[in-house]
């Protein structure tokens, strides 16, 4: 590498840690129907305000010792840990990809994934406005970006809505058939159909939509990554999201001292699309682009 990209994945690294410190922010606060933009952060401890020089991604839990620099409350080890993931994968991305727009689209990318797995993993839900709006960034931004790369622009959108289509048809089909053989079998599950309540019937939404064992919201999220990622890359994302969802539950079950123990499926579909993002070019599959 030049000197000059080595600058480059330096300062994007950096802009990376500043993400994540917002990040912090969207997790804490998009699952409890806050504003993203006020008030200033405050420890949920003391509700003091956090003042700027304690809110330096990284370097100000570090001097602080992950204390709150008021009342002395322990700081969760979350918030310097979305901002190091973020800025090693903004670094990585820019090594990756270059400076491109295609790389913005990708770093954008990053952040909605992490943001996403974050909150599935301390709420079990993932937001529309990750997924949803991810999903149109990626099936109206990379075809354009793909087109300013010589790529026939009809063939940039059908990479990038056949991506979403079988990301997301490949999800819900999974959790529709498996819902129906539920039912058939007369099994019940501790939040689906709920106590005292009968299976969704055909025509309602639930019947289409809410699954056992299976957030709708996997299913947004693997649409969003497709259209990202295309075809084969959505494949890709799903096979190493099984191998790291396996893994991912060893541990989470064996943390929590029982195999019965859930956890969103998100984490390990933001895992597995960030590997894709972040592999050569065809090397998991072929035809990668």
């Amino acid at each position: 590498m030049t000197a000059d990209e080595w600058t480059l994945v330096g300062l994007v690294g950096l802009l990376g840690l500043v993400i994540g410190s917002f990040l912090n922010v969207v997790v804490h606060r998009l699952p409890r129907g806050q504003s993203l933009w006020g008030p200033r952060s405050r420890c949920p401890a003391c509700d003091r305000a956090i003042p700027a020089l304690e809110n330096v991604p990284l370097l100000s839990y570090l001097a602080l010792r992950g204390r709150c620099g008021g009342c002395g409350a322990r700081i969760s080890p979350r918030y310097p840990a979305i901002e190091a993931l973020t800025g090693a994968l903004f670094a990585a991305l820019a090594w990756r990809h270059g400076a491109s727009p295609e790389t913005a689209l990708w770093l954008t990318f990053a952040a909605l994934l992490v943001a996403a797995a974050a909150v599935d993993l301390e709420h079990r839900i993932i937001p529309d406005e990750l997924s949803l709006g991810g999903l149109g960034l990626g099936l109206l931004g990379m075809p354009l970006v793909r087109a300013a790369a010589d790529v026939p622009l009809a063939s940039a959108f059908a990479m990038s809505a056949a991506g979403a289509l079988l990301g997301g048809g490949l999800l819900w089909t999974v959790g529709f058939a498996h819902a129906r053989l539920s039912v058939a079998l007369g099994r019940r599950f501790e939040h689906w159909p709920g106590e005292g309540e009968p299976h969704p019937r055909p025509g309602s939404l639930d019947y289409w939509t809410w699954f056992p064992g299976m957030g709708f919201g996997d299913v947004k999220l693997l649409a969003m990554i497709g259209a990202f990622v295309g075809p084969s890359g959505v494949v890709a994302a799903i096979v190493l999201a099984s191998v790291l969802g396996l893994l991912f539950g060893v541990v989470w079950a064996a943390g929590r001292g029982h195999w019965n123990a859930p956890f969103g499926f998100g984490p390990a579909l933001a895992a597995g699309a960030l590997v894709v993002a972040l592999a050569p070019r065809g090397w998991l599959l072929p035809g990668l682009g």
